[in-house]
């Protein structure tokens, strides 16, 4: 075979058509085809296609007899292709002559007027469907796409829509597609009608629904929008409010949804039938239990006597279901037979379990690190391949994976490995988010006012999950420099080792006249032991130098300090002292998250002792975290903290370890760190040797985020107080504030708002209502 691009080289008379796409389509045959053995094939007309590209399509070889049933056959495999608009064949002597004309090729396809999409999402999604850049054109495609583009916007509410297309002719046999969008307006739902509820009010019903009609916040929400999936959700939501209050034979009959003629206003209608309410009579159980039928009925949440509710029910099955998984049957199968008795409005239920076979776990995939090396993510896994399947193990891998907090999203699910009836694959999937950045920038906190930072940070860093830190901070208050390393298996056994070099100078904030300064400079290094699956201890060492520093204005409680650890007899000067702190610490996780918690507790207790430098003392923390889901999107997190330090001996608490109450993170509603003892001169806050805090948010996600927990408003309740060495903690003392705020874990760094109503000042707090704070300090 050969290949002639120069088709008009032979003598026009020497050549014999044969047949042509149209001619052969249109009629079967367009000239009977004398017979003839192929010497040789030749292809005419090309541009890009190679021609061992063309040959390879054809069903006519060298040596072979062509005829009139190879001409159409010819034909149509060519044009099958979708390469070629025309193709014609064509007889010179024995050779035969294939001469097709080519489809343009797509140079660019582009947008004006989109604003409702991302121009590279359309551009990825209709180069799927075969308009893009380098794909043969073809005008049925395009139409099609043009369909599809339409299709999209209905979906966003956008029912007045408009797309016109252009097709512009280039160079070497190519085109350009511009798609011209008129998006129009956005057809809002005018009214929401339900048919046939009886039991409960339209408004009852309308809460459960997540279209709605325009309000104050449709602008940020779009429930106002009508989307087909929208409403399947919410006729789901429907049904599930009916199930959860005893209405097992609550159904939608129909909905119909009707839009104006100008296409600007929706109305939708639902039709229901909410039958009748009915009670638990009995619960039942069948099927193999392996003797374990008392514990499995004690993970019913259905009573009898109570109301029938689904979500109940659902829950159940899956509490067996999950249960019959730790014993390694990860294909049970728990199915509740309700028996309706509509004359007493009672339904019973029996379970009917069957655990299948038990399963072995074949493979742990991991997917989704591009970053984080395999062995940081597998080194958290309690399920092991080639072991029994334990429904526990690996949830509890899940979450020690996602409490790396190196990832924003982590799932796992547990396929039937092919090809067996008795395996299965757990696989791992991680989302990766920014764990380290180099950053110069800012932060503003109204404590702090404006504050500058450069930082090298990276929790994960190079993958291998160890943290490394080069920080810098300046604010009004505060300097640090620190370098930081955490090496979270410094064995194999999962003992950690940290350390920290830092130089602090501190300067608390004055009401007044009264100032100090702290300087610190030092270093720590600890380890950490894991006793269980979310137990650690903690052991550590430090060296640290300190110096105070006071005039004639700082507080007498300063003064004092200074005079007592050798200082001047008035107090004000300056006075060092070395400190080589030793602490022992526990520390509990068994919380979901460690960055958006939803369920489990988080528990830390710390002792530091420093009995050998010229300080001595002993400081001690509790903090105890408990969260729990009071529905599928409302978590309740409670929080207390108690502290107490106390000097050793006859020498006094050192004043730089001070406890500080009031602000964001402590009791919001109060100036920050200003609770607790005021000096007497000049009204300063002085913190305290000991600090109590308690507080409980209601955490609910913001409107129109879905399951999204990086942004999330929160009711709060908040209290505490700070007390001074030897002082005693009454209750009565304390502060309380209660109020609203927002918590975004924003791109650039989490932020903080809070407005609060403080319950119990009195004479002398200093009052902040609405407190804000971006980024994070040292």
């Amino acid at each position: 075979m050969k290949f002639n691009s120069d088709r008009f080289a032979l003598p026009s008379f020497r050549r014999t058509l044969i047949g042509a796409a149209v001619l052969v389509f249109c009629s079967g045959s367009a000239f009977a085809v004398q017979p003839f053995v192929v010497k040789d094939i030749r292809v005419e007309g090309i541009q890009r296609t190679e021609a061992g590209t063309v040959f390879s399509y054809l069903p006519v070889r060298v040596g072979e007899t062509f005829s009139d049933d190879k001409s159409v056959t010819t034909i149509k495999a060519l044009y099958a292709t979708g390469i070629f608009k025309d193709v014609r064949l064509e007889k010179d002597g024995d050779v035969l002559v294939v001469i097709v004309e080519e489809r343009p090729a797509i140079a660019k396809v582009d947008f004006s007027g989109t604003h409702e999409f991302e121009k590279d999402m359309l551009v990825k999604a209709l180069k799927d469907i075969g308009v893009g850049e380098a794909k043969t054109f073809d005008k049925a495609t395009v139409d099609r796409a043009e369909q599809e583009l339409k299709r999209q916007y209905l979906s966003r509410g956008l029912y007045g829509v408009k797309v016109t297309t252009t097709v512009t002719p280039m160079e070497r046999n190519r085109v350009s597609i511009m798609f011209n969008v008129d998006e129009g307006e956005i057809a809002r739902i005018k009214q929401i009608n339900i048919v046939g509820n009886k039991t409960f009010s339209d408004k009852e019903l309308r809460e459960q629904l997540s279209l709605n009609t325009s309000g104050w916040f449709s602008w940020y929400t779009k429930a106002d929008q009508y989307s087909k999936t929208k409403l399947t959700g919410d006729l789901e939501a429907l049904k599930s409010f009916y199930l959860d209050r005893g209405y097992i034979e609550m159904n939608v009959d129909s909905t119909q949804v009707s839009i104006t003629p100008d296409k600007k206003d929706i109305y939708l209608t639902i039709n229901i039938t909410e039958g009748e309410k009915y009670k638990v009579s009995d619960i039942k159980f069948e099927g193999e239990m392996f003797g374990r039928e008392e514990e499995l009925r004690q993970l019913v949440l259905l009573r009898k006597g109570e109301t029938y509710s689904g979500a109940k029910l659902t829950t159940t099955n899956k509490l067996i279901t999950d249960r019959l998984g730790t014993f390694g049957f990860a294909f049970a199968n728990v199915n509740a037979n309700p028996e309706i008795d509509r004359e007493k409005r009672e339904v019973a239920f029996t379970f009917f379990i069957d655990p299948g076979k038990r399963a072995y776990v074949r493979h742990m995939n991991i997917q989704g690190n591009t970053t984080t090396r395999d062995e940081v993510i597998r080194r958290e896994f309690r399920q092991f391949e080639s072991s029994w399947y334990d429904a526990n193990k690996v949830k509890l891998s899940r979450d020690r994976v996602d409490r790396l907090g190196y990832f924003k999203d982590v799932t796992v699910d547990t396929p039937e490995a092919q090809g067996t009836s008795d395996q299965v694959d757990v696989n791992l999937t991680v989302v990766e988010k920014p764990t380290g950045n180099f950053q110069i920038g800012g932060a503003f906190s109204q404590a702090e006012k404006f504050s500058i930072s450069a930082s090298i940070q990276q929790a994960n860093f190079a993958g291998s999950g160890n943290t490394v830190g080069l920080e810098v901070n300046t604010s009004k208050y505060s300097r640090t420099i620190a370098f930081s390393h955490t090496n979270p298996y410094f064995t194999d056994d999962g003992v950690s080792r940290s350390y920290e070099l830092y130089l602090r100078t501190f300067e608390p904030p004055a009401v007044n006249t009264g100032l100090y300064t702290i300087k610190q400079k030092g270093g720590r290094v600890s380890w950490g032991v894991p006793f269980s699956e979310v137990d650690t201890v903690f052991f550590g060492i430090g060296l640290e130098h300190a110096t105070v520093t006071t005039d004639r204005t700082s507080p007498s409680f300063y003064r004092k300090y200074v005079r007592d650890l050798g200082g001047p007899a008035n107090g004000e000067g300056t006075v060092s002292s070395n400190s080589v702190p030793l602490t022992a610490a526990w520390g509990r996780d068994s919380r979901d998250s460690a960055v958006t918690p939803t369920i489990g507790r988080y528990q830390r207790a710390n002792l530091e002792l420093d009995i050998v430098g010229d300080t001595k003392y002993y400081r001690m923390v509790y903090e105890h975290q408990w969260y729990r889901p009071i529905t599928q999107s409302m978590t309740l997190a409670l929080k207390g903290e108690f502290d107490y330090g106390h000097g050793i001996g006859d020498r006094a608490y050192p004043v730089f370890k001070n406890f500080y109450a009031g602000g964001i993170g402590s009791v919001r509603g109060y100036y920050s760190s200003s609770l607790g003892y005021l000096d007497p001169e000049n009204g300063d806050a002085l913190g305290g040797a000991s600090r109590l805090i308690g507080n409980a948010e209601l955490q609910f996600p913001f409107p129109g985020q879905g399951k999204d927990r990086s942004l999330r408003w929160f009711a709060f309740l908040d209290g505490g107080q700070v007390y001074q060495e030897g002082q005693k903690m009454r209750l009565s003392e304390l502060r309380f504030s209660t109020g609203l705020g927002i918590s975004w874990i924003s791109p650039v760094g989490p932020l903080k708002l809070s407005y609060a109503k403080p319950l119990n000042a009195i004479t002398g707090d200093r009052l902040e209502r609405f407190q804000f704070q971006m980024g994070t300090g040292f």
